[in-house]
Formats: structure tokens, sequence, C-alpha cells
């Protein structure tokens, strides 16, 4: 269901779009929108915010709100042909150097972490001090996690058409080791694994970290992994594990359709190669309904489902799980042997959130929130980048995909942008070439603030320094 002032701010916009308010006219006050729609005036108020964040509103101070056209949209990434060939992982030191920053003293346009003010902090902190006060539960081992932690990820799973129990669901210390657990349990060091291109750092680096080489299949920025490339690409190389993140990738945000979903999961288990599914931005669409992850036309257990609550209730309590499918025995065997258990606190305070759900009311508010603030981002760039910037449309997540224009390196954006106090992640970060040297990824999920409006329009003016 759309919230009621999001209704409200495409009517508005509507209007601004037929003419009735032109450019640069004020709007009436919002007493009087109020009356005229019939709502209250916090959500006129907040349907102003909406507006500002499309670009179709200017607030000025004690002036009121004036109607903008936007300037005209900006064209998406197209679809990179990476070499058909597998390469080894290098990917470790930029990704350190990125991480490294000391976030309080920068932009943080780069890591792909929200914001505080995104996340439900009062109600974990709560769910936190329940879970501290549960005695003996708090002091063992939970290996394969605690009961109540696994009975609510189970009871989700199922919901979003994953039929399982419990019992087969083991906790792990964030999406990035369930990924890695994945990868010893049905590889050998030396092995070849599929991945999208560009793919999401964290793939690369777990790869690296097992000792595995990469093959990069094309994505597209509206269809998501081209099948197609995969299925040549099991024709000609000996593919062990394909790793995918089917709902929102990263970074280009892409939703993969439900018919390419269950393609994906035929063609692969009819190759006899695991599908390794990264999940974590599945519960942050922009709008409509959860996406069904690929797990769940999953029919003979082919697919091993990892996520976790680091985007969308904290990225700091490291708490993931995985399904491992049919693959349950090796999984089990290797999240034993590399660290016996997941933390038991922050498994019952995310079960506690969840049961009293705390974690649903939480996330209709912050889906809306989350496209807000990645629309507002986007618009800016359209605004302040010079003409030839491509920029993505996600479907869901929080992070934005954008090609610069006449072969602008990323790389030198990315430390001329330092300098100025900003963070974003270069290109070259999503591969294991160059190929995405023109390229760099920010992430919208700030609130916004003249800070953060300076800042782009500083990465403007290096990127058009660069570019003539």
């Amino acid at each position: 269901m759309t919230i009621l002032y999001a209704q409200l701010a495409d009517q508005i916009q509507q209007l601004i779009n037929d003419g009735v308010y032109r450019e640069g006219e004020r709007l009436p006050g919002v007493r009087v929108l109020s009356r005229q729609f019939g709502v209250s005036i916090s959500t006129v108020l907040q349907a102003h915010q909406t507006l500002e964040s499309r670009g179709y509103l200017e607030a000025r101070e004690r002036s009121g709100y004036f109607a903008r056209v936007p300037r005209q949209d900006a064209p998406v990434p197209v679809m990179q042909r990476p070499k058909a060939k597998p390469a080894p992982v290098t990917a470790r030191d930029m990704a350190l150097d990125l991480c490294s920053v000391e976030r309080k003293h920068m932009v943080a346009l780069g890591p792909a972490v929200p914001h505080a003010d995104f996340l439900p902090l009062r109600q974990i902190q709560h769910a936190t001090l329940w879970a501290a006060r549960q005695g003996l539960e708090t002091l063992d081992y939970a290996f394969p996690g605690k009961e109540i932690f696994r009975r609510q990820i189970a009871q989700r799973m199922t919901n979003l058409g994953v039929v399982t129990t419990h019992e087969d669901v083991i906790a792990t210390n964030g999406a990035q080791e369930a990924i890695i657990l994945a990868l010893r349990a049905v590889t050998q060091p030396g092995d070849i694994v599929a991945v999208e291109s560009p793919s999401f750092p964290g793939i690369l680096q777990a790869l690296e970290v097992v000792g595995l080489r990469a093959l990069e299949i094309p994505t597209h920025p509206v269809e998501g992994l081209s099948l197609e490339g995969l299925e040549l690409a099991l024709e000609q190389w000996p593919i062990k594990a394909c790793v995918v993140v089917a709902n929102h990738s990263n970074p280009l945000g892409v939703q993969m359709p439900e018919p390419q979903k269950k393609r994906l999961v035929r063609l692969l288990d009819e190759a006899g190669v695991p599908l390794i599914e990264d999940d974590i931005y599945g519960d942050l669409p922009h709008e409509g309904e959860r996406p069904r992850p690929a797990k769940s036309f999953d029919e003979t257990g082919n697919v091993i489902y990892c996520s976790s609550f680091s985007k969308t209730i904290s990225p700091g309590l490291r708490l993931g799980w995985v399904l491992a499918g049919r693959r349950f025995a090796e999984l089990s065997q290797q999240k034993y042997f590399n660290n016996l258990a997941t933390a038991s606190i922050p498994q019952l305070a995310v079960a506690h959130f969840l049961e009293q759900g705390g974690y649903d009311r939480y996330l209709r508010a912050a889906r809306q929130r989350y496209r807000e603030a990645t629309d507002r981002l986007r618009t800016a760039i359209v605004r302040e980048f010079p003409d030839g910037t491509a920029v993505s449309r996600p479907m869901g997540g929080f992070v934005l995909w954008v090609q610069l224009p006449n072969r602008v390196s990323g790389t030198r954006v990315f430390q001329d942008a330092r300098e100025q106090g900003i963070n974003v992640a270069p290109g070259r970060m999503f591969s294991t070439t160059d190929k995405y040297e023109d390229y760099i990824r920010l992430n919208g999920a700030n609130p916004w603030s003249e800070r953060i409006d300076r800042a782009i329009r500083t990465l403007g003016h290096i990127v058009d320094q660069q570019s003539r």
C-alpha cells in the first residue's frame, strides 16, 4: 500500500509536470494544501520532503516551497562484457583502504553502510537489553545457532516461499561468513566461480580468501545476470559454483525478474553447479512486495541461501544466516571448524525484535525512506555532474552505480575526492580487471544535509574538470 504522503507527493508532482505550478512559482502554503487535499499538515510536510528528494521542489528559507522541473534524466550505465576468462582476485587492499577511513571526518559516500539514522537503533537497544537478561542462555556456545533465532528465520523464509524448518538454518557472523562457508563447502582452491559483473567487492574478497578464480558474467542493469552469458561460460569452463545477488544487487540495484530467477536455478541445477545466493538487500525494495529469492524456486536443494541483518538492523551485530540445502553437513562442518559458533546475545536480541513484530513495522517505513534518499541522491548527481554521466535506477537497496563521462578515471575521482574530505568507491573494486575504471559507486543511505549537497557539487566539479 502506498503511504499517504507519497500519494500526495505524486499528485503535486503531476501538477508541476502539467504546468499548473510552473518553474520557480511558489506553491500554496502548507495549511492551504492541507485543506485542499484533506490531509494533515505533517503529511504535507512529508510530501514536500519527498518532492525535494525527487528534485521537484526547492525550499527557500522564510519564503516557502517553489516548483522545479528537474533536468532531463541521465541514462543508465550500459552492460559491459568482461573478458570471458577466469582471473585471480586481488581486491583486498583497496577495500581495506576504503573501510579504514575515519567516517566521522569524511562525507561517507563510499562504504555501502547505512547511516545510523536509517536503522532501528532504539528498538534494537531495547531488544539487546532484554537479551542480556536471559541468564545462562547468553553464555553457552550456540551451534549451529540459537533455536529461537533459527525458528524466526525459518518462519520468515517460509513466508517467502522457501519452506524450511529451524533445523535447516545455520547462524553466521554476517552474510560474508555465510558466503565464505558456502564457497569452502563446494569448491577447492584454484576452482572457477562465476560471479556477476560488476560484482559486490565482498564477494570478490570471499573468493580471494578461499583461493578461487572469478569468471565474470555480464550483468544487465535491468534484467540482472545474463543467463545467455552464464550458459556459454558453463559450456567453456569447469565452473564449480555461481554467486548471485538476485534482489537489488550491489552496485547496480537490479531486481532479477522471477522468470529469470527460475531459469537461473534450473540452468545451474541441470549443470550440477551450486548456486550461492546473497539476499542481503532483499528486504529493501523501493516499491511493491518483498521480492522472492531465487531459493524459493529451488526444488533439489542446489541453492545455498545467504543473508544478514547488516543493511537493515545493524552492521555491528554481525548476524547472518545460511540455508545450505543438501549441503547442510558440509557447511555445518565448515562453521564448526571456522569459529565454532555465532555470539548468543545478538541472536537473542534479533529474535526478540522479530518475534515482537518490531522488524516488520520498521521495514514499512524504512523502504520508503531508502527510496526517497536514493532518489534524492540520484537527482543531485544528474543536476551536478556533467553531461554524459549515466546513473543506475536501483529497484531496492541504497547504492548508485555511476558511469563517468569521457572515460574519466574513477580512481582519480576517488583520490581527488578524498583530499576534499569525501569518500567514494572507485569502480575498479567491482571487478578482477580494470573494466570499471570509469565508474564510481555512491551510498545513498545518508540523511540529506547541506554537507551532502555540497559534497555532490564538489564531486560534480571534480568529474567536470577531469572530463575536459
